[in-house]
């Protein structure tokens, strides 16, 4: 097991290696100089020159590309291009408030996922059945934004504020806080629910085909225990991949969430910083958001050897 979690860390630090690597590379191969973007259009030649200096920018590519590497390490994302201020610190202030509605939204789309897929995998062919099907077809249809708007004009003149739901400070298990983030997680998790609902039923239908599955039946065993203890554990590893995937992603990709709704998260971070050309921002954030996914990934594969003890062997 020890050997098995080792060799998966190799393997993420290689990855995390090679994206801040291409991340070096895009910023050398901008179209927009980064002494234009801090120095504006009508700084002088003598100017974009000491900001170039400033920043290393006149040292060799490989002298820059070490100095860039040991930031990294020292987890140094470098200083905002508009105010000035470090970007671990304005990612800092941000994240909080993404995780929350990202987790919050990932428990709603996995529970509420899981628990329709298995109902719809044991009542094939059920009114049940069609019923989750329709709802599946609706849910991949339907954008977040569009959820998102018509849930805010659907209960925006039921709920405190008039409607305006944003993310303030303190104790998160305050009723504002979860009057506030209620709407924004299901936006968010709707489609994802219609996604793990189908995934889980082809994952369960597979599953009960087995052969073990009909000789546990064979022996007597109760159609619960069939189900839940046999079924329902080999049927979660492609979800929980699947979960594990998303849930590192959504943490930079939560942009329009974050905009109905008024939350001042990473998305909202992001999206102004591509406005303005804030680049060591957008870096920031995009390795940020490559290693939430590299550690969901590597938590999916720890997962795998509990799930399936086959796994710690490959």
């Amino acid at each position: 097991m020890i050997r098995f979690v080792i060799r998966r860390l190799l393997y993420a630090i290689i990855v995390l290696w090679l994206v801040s690597t291409l991340v070096f590379v895009f910023l050398h191969v901008s179209p927009v100089p980064v002494e234009r973007v801090i120095g504006g259009p009508r700084a002088t030649t003598d100017t974009l020159n000491q900001i170039r200096r400033n920043l290393g920018l006149d040292q060799p590519v490989i002298v820059q590309y070490g100095q860039f590497l040991g930031r990294l390490l020292h987890a140094n994302l470098g200083e905002s291009y508009i105010n000035g201020e470090p970007v671990t610190t304005l990612i800092g202030d941000r994240l909080p408030t993404t995780l929350w509605l990202v987790f919050g939204a990932g428990i709603l789309w996995f529970v509420g996922g899981v628990v329709t897929g298995v109902l719809s995998a044991t009542r094939a062919r059920s009114l049940w059945d069609r019923v989750v099907t329709v709802f599946v077809l609706v849910g991949l249809s339907t954008p977040p934004f569009v959820m998102a708007l018509v849930l805010l004009f659907l209960f925006a003149t039921k709920l405190s504020e008039a409607g305006v739901y944003f993310f303030e400070a303190g104790p998160p298990l305050q009723m504002h806080f979860w009057r506030r983030m209620i709407l924004p997680w299901i936006a968010l998790a709707f489609l994802m629910v219609a996604a793990y609902t189908r995934l889980t039923r082809g994952a369960m239908l597979d599953v009960l085909g087995e052969d073990y599955v009909r000789t546990a039946r064979a022996k007597g065993l109760s159609r619960r225990r069939v189900v839940y203890k046999h079924g329902l554990r080999a049927a979660l590893t492609p979800v929980v991949t699947q979960f594990g995937i998303d849930l590192g992603a959504l943490i930079g990709s939560t942009i329009v969430t974050e905009k109905v709704f008024g939350l001042q998260g990473v998305g909202q971070l992001v999206y102004q910083s591509i406005a303005l050309g804030d680049t060591p921002v957008i870096i920031g954030v995009t390795l940020m958001v490559t290693f939430f996914v590299i550690m969901a990934n590597l938590l999916v594969d720890i997962g795998y050897s509990f799930l399936d003890p086959r796994v710690r062997l490959s």
